[in-house]
């Protein structure tokens, strides 16, 4: 997906106007959230949980930090958000914890089974859960329309784009575009060109030796990788990869092209949520750093 440097700078003066221009969500307002369900908001959220991190930090990023009053035990972008009560996480969440907060709306992912307990403790849940690359950007407008921040979402969404292209403007003059393997877990897992970070690592200018039809984030045969011989190798220090049994071989090892993740980088890719830009511009520099030189 490319944007137009025109209509990029066209929705960045937009943004700025946005903000004024937008009617106010309408309350009561009935959604069909992730899970399925239609959820009725009374009226605006005032107080606010969050159970997952790229949703603590789209919430931030709309404005509504101040109305954040617990989140999960790995939100920690903005600085803010660390200093707040901490609910758990995914597979250990402390249901007494959030009910306590007295949240008009506890914001879930659509895993981790919150949504039947705290709705039975008289709880309003939402499930709002960012997966692909395109619903970064979708999940963004349903969070504004949500919090009654509509036009400030719109505003973010066409900032994350912009950032974004920014990016691809370089990574497309390139000259070569090497084979990438990318690993997020070394049991190994990686990434399909299909999900939101597959995305990412092709418009940093790269291109995936992980086929779509091995899904979005697969469990890999250590041998395919041998056998796909990349030219890059990310998410993982030379040393180990050095190590595996058949690896010494791959090009990217004798090319001296395995680059292990930043941690700040890699939180950062793991979020599908405002910082994707960054993530994106990151991920770039890491794959061609003679573009940023």
């Amino acid at each position: 997906m490319t944007f137009p440097v025109k209509g990029i700078l066209t929705l960045i003066t937009l943004s700025g106007a946005l903000s004024g221009a937008a009617a106010a969500t309408s309350y009561p307002l009935t959604i069909t959230d992730d899970l399925g369900r239609k959820v009725t908001l009374k009226a605006e959220p005032k107080r606010i949980v969050s159970v997952l991190p790229s949703t603590s930090e789209t919430v931030c990023a709309l404005g509504l930090c101040d109305r954040l009053v617990g989140v999960d035990d790995y939100s920690d972008y903005p600085q803010q958000v660390t200093k707040l009560p901490k609910v758990g996480g995914l597979y250990n969440p402390n249901i007494e914890a959030m009910v306590a907060l007295k949240p008009d709306v506890v914001l879930v992912s659509q895993y981790g089974k919150l949504a039947e307990p705290l709705t039975q403790a008289g709880v309003t849940v939402i499930a709002v859960n960012p997966e692909t690359y395109d619903e970064v950007f979708s999940k963004t407008l349903l969070l504004g329309k949500i919090l009654n921040r509509e036009a400030q979402a719109k505003a973010l969404v066409g900032k994350i784009k912009g950032d974004i292209a920014r990016v691809e403007i370089l990574t497309k003059n390139a000259v070569r575009q090497p084979t990438a393997y990318f690993e997020i877990d070394p049991t190994p897992y990686s990434i399909g060109p299909n999900s939101f970070m597959g995305v990412l690592l092709t418009k940093a200018g790269a291109r995936n030796i992980i086929p779509a039809s091995m899904g979005d984030f697969p469990k890999v045969d250590p041998e395919f990788i041998v056998k796909a011989n990349p030219q890059l190798i990310l998410g993982v220090d030379a040393k180990t990869a050095g190590a595996r049994p058949g690896w010494s071989g791959i090009s990217a090892l004798k090319a001296g092209k395995v680059r292990d993740i930043p941690a700040e980088l890699n939180s950062m890719l793991g979020r599908p949520g405002p910082r994707l830009g960054q993530a994106l511009m990151g991920l770039a520099k890491l794959i061609h750093p003679e573009l940023f030189k």
